[in-house]
C-alpha cells in the first residue's frame, strides 16, 4: 500500500522553494552559516495526529511497535535485540524509564550502564526506530515497586502515590527535572526518534485524580514542549478510559485489552476520548504473552492465535506495540509482584522476563512466534499487512554450557555479618522498623533480639511481615551455633513453636526477613518491607531490636584462598565424596550460607551466553563476577536456571556466589548449561 500524503503536502512545498531562494539571496549578502540550513531541515521534521492517522514527516504511518526494556538487557546486546525487532517488522520501538534504577537514593542520580537511557535512544536512532517513551513516573512494568523509588516509602508522613499530594509531587518534579531534559535533544522535532512521550500508565485502573494527571501534563509540556504528543495508555473499557484520561490537555488517549478481544468496537469507544480527528487506533499494549509468578507453571500463549489477533488490528490499517517484544531478565531484586484479592495474597514475579515474547530472554529468533516455519507468525502478519521493510534476521547469538561447577561453603550468613553489614548501618530501636525506614531498599534485613529462657519453649508470632522471615535462636553471640525455628511468610502466616533451648542466659532470636519484590499494581502499593507489626512471644511483645542491613557490596572479602575450579567432566563430578558433601551440608541445613564456585574460560572466543542451572537447590540469590544475575527457587518454580548473558562473563577465571537460604544441592554443584529450563517446582510446593 502506498504511503498516504497529506492535501497540505504540496503547499507546503511551494513554501519551502520560495522560502529557500529568498534564504539563498540573503546568504550572499548576510553570510548566514551553513549550520542555518541543517537546523531548517531538523524543524521540518513532524510527528502529528491529524484525521485519525499518525504522519510522519508529512506521510501516513502506522506504528508497528514493540517494548524492550534498556534495564532489563545488558547494554552491550541492546544493539543485538534491537536489531531482531527492526527484523521482526517493528519501525517503533516503546520502553518505560524507571525512576528507582536512576535515583537509587534520594539525589543520586544514575544514567550509566544499564541507566543509561541516553546511549539506548542513540542506538535507536542509529537503527532508524522511532521511540514512544513511557516516562511515568509510575509504570508498573513488572518492575519493582511499579518503577518508584522505595526510599519513598520511608518518607515522614507517608506519601500519596500517584496522587496531587504536594509533597509526592514536588519528588516528581524534581525527578522530571533531571530526566526530561536529557531527554528533550532525542524528541523528534530535534532530530531524535521519540515520537510520544507517556504520561503515567494506566492510571484508570487506579485512581480518578484529574489533578495529579494535569499536573504532570503541564510538567511535561515546561520541559519538552507544546508540539511534543503526550498519551496515555488505559484498558479499553469505559470507566478506565475515563479515569485515565485528560480532557482539555491536548492528550492522546491510547488503549490495550487482552489479545483476542475484537479490537474494532474498542478503538470506536478510544474515539470518544479523543478530540475529533485525532483518535488514530493504537493498542499501546497487544500482548504476545503474559507474566510468570513463583509458584505458577510459565505462561505461554499460541503462536497462531496471537498472529491472527495481530492480523485483525495490523491488516485494517491499525497501529499496535507488541508487549513484549522482548522481555528479557529482572536482575538482581528488581522484579515486581503483584497481589489478588488481598494485601496477603502474595505473588512474586520471576527472575525472567522472557513473557513468551518472539524474542526470547537470551534472543532467540527460531520461534513459532517470531517466524515459526511453516505456522502463522507474527513476521509473516507484519509483512502482509504492512509496507514494512525486511531487514535481514541475525543469527542467534551461540549458547555455551561450562559444565558442573563444585562449590564450597565460605560461611554461614551469621557468621559472615561483620562482613556483610556495615556496623555504621545497624539500626537500633524498641520496635522492629521497616526496611525502607533502615535504608535497605532491597534484599535482606536481620533482626535481632533476646528474649528469657522458657522451661516449656516458647510460641513466636510476627503478624504482619513482607515478604518472608526465616526465623532462629540461639544462645549468645552471632557466632554460635543458629537453629532453625521455622518460616513465616506474608502469605501463609502462622505462629511457630520454638523449642525448650538450654542457655545460661537469654535466648537470641534472629528474624531473617527478604523483600521478594515491591507490588507493582494494586490498591496495595504502598508496600512496606520488613516485620510491619510487634513481635510477639508468649503473648508479650517483644522490645529491644538491632537491625542489620545485608550488603553485598563486599563479596570478595569472603572468597577463599584456594580456587575452586569445575569439574573436567561428569565422571571427575562422580568420584568426588558425595558422602562427605552430604553429612556436611545437612549439619547446616536451613541456615543460610555463602557458596563459592569458579570455573574457567580458556579462551576469549568460547566467552558465550550460559545459563545456570540450581537443580536440587532450595532458594537464594546468585552473583557471577560481582554481577546479581537474580533470585532462583526450584523449589517452588517453575523457573530452574538463571540466565548469564555473555558480558557478564570473562575469559579465564569466572567466580560464582550462592547465597542459600535453606539447603543446598546435597552434591554442592551448580550446572553451566546452554538452554533455559522452566519445568520446576510440583504441586506441593506452589504458592
Amino acid at each position: 500500500m502506498a504511503p498516504q500524503t497529506k492535501k497540505s503536502t504540496t503547499t507546503m512545498a511551494f513554501f519551502i522553494i520560495i522560502i529557500s531562494f529568498f534564504s539563498l539571496l540573503l546568504t550572499t549578502s548576510l553570510s548566514i552559516e551553513p549550520s542555518s540550513l541543517q537546523t531548517s531541515l531538523i524543524n521540518s521534521r513532524a510527528f502529528e495526529i491529524d484525521d485519525d492517522k499518525f504522519w510522519k514527516d508529512g506521510e501516513q504511518f502506522q506504528i508497528i511497535g514493540g517494548d524492550v526494556h534498556y534495564f532489563r538487557v545488558h547494554p552491550v546486546y541492546w544493539r543485538d535485540r534491537l536489531l531482531r525487532a527492526k527484523a521482526l517488522g517493528l519501525n517503533t520501538i516503546q520502553t518505560y524509564v524507571p525512576w528507582n534504577i536512576h535515583e537509587p537514593r534520594p539525589g543520586q542520580w544514575v544514567f550509566d550502564g544499564f541507566a543509561d537511557i541516553e546511549s539506548f535512544l542513540v542506538v535507536c536512532k542509529e537503527l532508524d526506530l522511532l521511540v514512544m517513551l513511557r516516562a511515568g513516573p509510575y509504570i508498573c512494568g513488572e518492575w519493582d515497586f511499579g518503577g518508584f523509588p522505595a526510599w519513598l516509602l520511608a518518607v515522614e508522613p507517608a506519601l500519596e502515590l500517584r496522587s496531587s499530594d504536594p509533597a509526592f509531587l514536588q519528588l516528581v518534579e524534581k525527578w522530571w527535572s533531571v530526566l526530561l531534559p536529557k531527554v528533550y535533544p532525542f524528541l523528534y522535532n530535534n532530530g531524535g526518534p521519540i515520537i510520544m512521550v507517556q504520561i503515567e500508565n494506566e492510571y484508570g485502573s487506579y485512581g480518578e485524580d484529574k489533578g495529579y494527571l494535569r499536573r504532570l501534563v503541564t510538567l511535561a509540556r515546561g520541559h519538552l514542549g507544546d508540539s511534543t504528543i503526550l498519551y496515555t495508555t488505559d484498558g479499553g473499557r469505559r470507566p478506565n478510559l475515563e479515569k485515565g484520561n485528560i480532557p482539555g490537555a491536548n492528550v492522546y488517549s491510547a488503549v490495550d485489552f487482552t489479545t483476542g478481544d475484537d479490537p474494532w468496537p474498542i478503538f470506536k469507544l478510544q474515539q470518544e476520548f479523543n478530540a475529533p480527528g485525532k483518535s488514530p487506533p493504537l493498542s499501546a499494549e497487544f500482548y504476545t504473552g503474559w507474566l510468570t509468578h513463583w509458584g505458577e507453571k510459565m505462561a505461554e500463549t499460541d503462536a497462531a492465535f496471537t498472529a491472527n489477533a495481530l492480523k485483525t488490528i495490523l491488516c485494517q490499517n491499525g497501529s499496535v506495540v507488541l508487549y513484549m517484544a522482548h522481555g528479557g531478565t529482572n536482575f538482581g531484586f528488581l522484579n515486581g509482584a503483584n497481589t489478588g484479592a488481598n494485601e496477603s495474597d502474595y505473588k512474586a514475579d520471576l527472575t525472567s522476563y522472557d513473557y513468551d515474547a518472539p524474542i526470547k530472554e537470551w534472543g532467540d529468533v527460531n520461534n513459532a512466534k517470531f517466524r515459526g516455519g511453516l505456522h502463522f507468525n507474527l513476521m509473516r502478519v507484519i509483512k502482509r499487512c504492512s509496507t514494512a521493510s525486511v531487514s535481514p534476521i541475525p543469527p542467534n547469538n551461540k549458547m555455551k554450557g561450562y559444565g558442573p561447577i563444585k562449590v564450597q561453603k565460605i560461611a554461614s550468613l551469621f557468621d559472615a555479618l561483620d562482613t556483610i553489614s556495615d556496623s555504621m548501618d545497624i539500626i537500633e530501636a524498641q520496635s522492629p522498623v521497616s526496611m525502607e525506614s533502615a535504608g535497605q531498599m532491597f534484599g535482606f534485613l536481620l533482626y535481632v533480639s533476646d528474649y528469657p529462657v522458657k522451661e516449656n519453649g516458647s510460641v513466636l508470632s510476627v503478624p504482619k511481615v513482607h515478604d518472608r522471615a526465616q526465623v532462629f535462636v540461639s544462645c549468645g553471640d552471632h557466632g554460635s551455633s543458629q537453629k532453625y525455628v521455622g518460616t513465616i511468610e506474608r502469605w501463609l502466616n502462622k505462629a511457630l513453636r520454638v523449642p525448650r533451648i538450654k542457655c545460661s542466659s537469654n535466648i537470641r532470636l534472629y528474624i531473617l526477613v527478604e523483600n521478594m519484590g515491591h507490588l507493582n499494581h494494586g490498591a496495595y502499593i504502598y508496600d512496606r518491607k520488613g516485620i510491619l507489626s510487634a513481635v510477639i512471644v508468649d503473648g508479650s511483645i517483644l522490645h529491644g531490636w538491632k537491625m542489620y542491613p545485608i550488603s553485598f557490596q563486599n563479596l570478595n572479602k569472603l572468597l577463599t584462598v584456594n580456587p575452586i575450579v569445575q569439574f573436567p567432566d561428569s565422571k571427575s563430578a562422580n568420584k568426588f565424596s558425595y558422602k562427605k558433601i552430604k553429612r556436611n551440608s545437612r549439619t547446616s541445613s536451613k541456615v543460610p550460607g555463602f557458596y563459592e564456585g569458579r570455573f574457567t574460560i580458556d579462551t576469549i572466543n568460547q566467552v558465550k551466553d550460559t545459563f545456570i542451572s540450581f537443580s536440587g537447590w532450595g532458594k537464594g540469590v546468585t552473583f557471577v563476577n560481582n554481577f546479581n544475575i537474580g533470585r532462583f527457587w526450584p523449589l517452588v518454580g517453575p523457573q530452574c536456571n538463571l540466565y548469564v548473558p555473555a558480558p557478564v562473563l570473562r575469559h579465564g577465571e569466572n567466580v560464582v556466589i550462592i547465597l542459600e537460604l535453606e539447603a543446598p544441592n546435597p552434591e554442592l554443584t551448580i550446572s553451566s548449561v546452554d538452554y533455559p529450563d522452566f519445568t520446576c517446582g510440583s504441586k506441593v510446593h506452589q504458592l
